[in-house]
């Protein structure tokens, strides 16, 4: 059967001769756009899942750039097809979470992006290391995606995976919390074999943390804006803004300012040495709409008894 064409550009509405940081913002945008946390779109899950294999691809200088080269030689790349055999005999067949489908909610590529990148999806770094007659097995890498709330938290999934045409097997594998993006994980001896008597070469699983539509990671630090009613900045008031744990009450301070950012100690991603980060919220002020008459008359008499205020004395 064929094997469909996937236009990457296309999929995250850049053009050709976009920059890298055009690719990350078409990327960030559209993960947002179709989370299937956010979207209610019946075809969130699948769109998000093109978004994320486009960026894959075009995110990586190495990926990209074959699949530019590809071009009008495709139907015989096609033809002469690949089999998603990562390089020295190792075989990434597919995670999930234990207990569960294997597949879970990771990415699962397309048939396109596996017979193009069979060598990358699948890991697999060429050529191992030499010890008189023996060779150990090469190293092999993967990408694991997970959600924030598994990087949060923690997680363990299930990897089933293939080594030199051997039979299928498990493994289950922790993914400590607070685990970054482009993390690697490094797992002893899950490689490919060595030969003549050589050690078996190690896995790398490199973590992929899916965007969340309300947090931006930061280090150990969240950031995120927190909409707020005008009276609200403007007397004082108290709102619910959600943390990773859960909700917390934040005081707003009277005649807050638009664009004034507020740190909440501890409500940030788990520290590998122990304790949290923090958020940091960023005040966006959201002007009311649909105003009554009353409202105006009310707006017009603030107006008037600040007709001496003149935000604007200062500039040049």
């Amino acid at each position: 059967m064929p094997v469909e064409y996937k236009d990457y550009y296309k999929t995250l509405g850049v053009k050709k001769e976009a920059t890298p940081e055009e690719i990350k913002r078409a990327y960030r945008a559209l993960a947002r756009k179709h989370h299937p946390d956010v979207s209610k779109a019946a075809d969130a899950a699948k769109r998000f899942k093109e978004v994320n294999e486009a960026n894959e691809v075009l995110s990586d200088p190495e990926k990209r750039t074959r699949y530019d080269q590809l071009g009008p030689d495709w139907e015989r790349y096609a033809n002469g097809g690949g089999n998603g055999q990562g390089r020295g005999g190792f075989q990434w067949v597919r995670t999930g979470q234990p207990g569960q489908d294997p597949f879970g909610d990771e990415t699962d590529f397309s048939d396109f992006f596996r017979t193009l990148f069979g060598d990358a999806a699948n890991g697999g770094h060429a050529g191992g290391r030499t010890r008189g007659r023996t060779r150990a097995g090469a190293d092999a890498e993967h990408e694991l995606e997970v959600t924030f709330s598994d990087a949060y938290r923690g997680a363990e999934r299930t990897l089933e995976l293939r080594r030199d045409h051997g039979p299928t097997r498990s493994l289950n594998v922790k993914i400590p919390a607070g685990v970054r993006d482009g993390q690697r994980i490094r797992l002893a001896g899950q490689g490919s074999s060595g030969s003549g008597g050589g050690p078996a070469g190690d896995l790398y699983l490199r973590i992929r943390v899916r965007p969340h539509p309300f947090f931006a990671r930061d280090a150990d630090d969240l950031r995120a804006d927190l909409p707020v009613a005008l009276h609200e900045a403007l007397l004082g008031a108290e709102v619910s803004v959600p943390t990773p744990k859960g909700r917390v009450a934040l005081r707003i301070p009277p005649e807050t300012q638009n664009g004034r950012t507020i740190r909440l100690a501890g409500q940030g991603m788990p520290r590998r040495d122990g304790g949290f980060g923090d958020l940091f919220v960023t005040v966006r002020i959201v002007l009311p709409q649909k105003l009554t008459d009353r409202e105006r008359e009310l707006i017009r008499e603030l107006a008037t008894s600040r007709a001496d205020d003149d935000p604007r004395k200062d500039l040049l």
